[in-house]
């Protein structure tokens, strides 16, 4: 109980030097894409509400640097239904972001409760079947008209590509939540996020012009394409970290935060957990055929006037 108090208090003086870093952190648009993503499961934004898949988005904005997102796993462990409640794990995650700068986490911490040791990989112990679906169409349906026609733009100019429509949307949602000003700590710019060096290779010059950074993406993700074989999973990790990083590690590099894109964009693309473990490029593009008549209706209904 002492040790639990004392660690309290140095959180707390912690928080205190660190208050001013925090109030003028700036979230990448990466971890952005995954807050506003989470909270809509968390509070049911468009989409079923699903605490499970909120922490695990949450988590996937911690694991990219984001003391929020970590504040935010801690808070829905605190205070979910008694079924997902954890206080002991709350209070280690609390504790991680208090300690890198959130100044809401001790308002939930639990001095009486001991905290949990933390795992390698937040969010490790999260049933993957209770996470594997999200309602990708009903979140957009809850957009701004702006970020409607936006992915309305993605799917049209993807069939155009030859490239899967859901994916190239589902990375897109990844990496900008569809926001055409997103800049990066890296200079990523745009819907897709395209760093200077891929916009001069795919022939992008008003990068914030979200029809000539979408080409460019596309344009990019169908060379991608070429060089992997078809198989989407090592595409997206490439997308994220470098066709040279695939090809060094003969596969999807073991960066937890490579390895979380690219469940978060096959998830974000509608297969399951076993389909993203099993299945290749060409198999993907196959099922999402089946799928289009459902989209085309859905491009339809975003195409018509709020």
């Amino acid at each position: 109980m002492v040790r639990t108090a004392l660690m309290l208090v140095a959180l707390a003086m912690g928080l205190a030097g660190q208050a001013a870093r925090a109030d003028s952190y700036i979230e990448a648009p990466r971890v952005a894409a995954a807050l506003e993503q989470g909270r809509a499961a968390e509070l049911g934004i468009g989409i079923r509400k699903n605490l499970l898949l909120a922490v695990a988005l949450y988590c996937d904005a911690g694991t990219m640097g984001s003391p929020e997102g970590f504040f935010r796993v801690g808070r829905v462990l605190a205070t979910a239904p008694r079924a997902l409640r954890n206080p002991a794990l709350a209070n280690a995650y609390l504790a991680l972001a208090a300690r890198l700068g959130n100044h809401e986490a001790l308002r939930y911490y639990d001095p009486q409760v001991a905290n949990a040791i933390l795992g390698e990989e937040c969010g490790a112990d999260v049933d993957g079947a209770a996470v594997d679906h999200f309602d990708l169409d009903g979140y957009l349906a809850r957009q701004s008209p702006a970020k409607q026609k936006i992915a309305l733009l993605i799917r049209h100019m993807a069939r155009q590509h030859g490239i899967d429509s859901r994916l190239a949307l589902a990375i897109a949602m990844v990496e900008s939540n569809l926001d055409p000003g997103a800049v990066s700590p890296q200079n990523a710019q745009g819907v897709m996020q395209l760093i200077p060096a891929t916009q001069e290779r795919f022939g992008v010059t008003r990068p914030f012009d979200p029809e000539h950074n979408v080409r460019g993406a596309l344009a990019y993700l169908k060379w991608l394409s070429k060089r992997f074989a078809g198989d989407w999973r090592l595409i997206a990790a490439a997308y994220n970290s470098g066709e040279g990083t695939v090809d060094r590690y003969a596969g999807i590099p073991p960066y937890p935060e490579t390895q979380q894109y690219v469940r978060r964009v096959l998830r974000f693309a509608g297969y399951s957990q076993r389909d993203r473990s099993s299945l290749g490029g060409q198999d993907l593009v196959r099922r999402t055929e089946r799928r289009q008549a459902g989209l085309l209706a859905v491009a339809s209904a975003v195409e018509r006037p709020q």
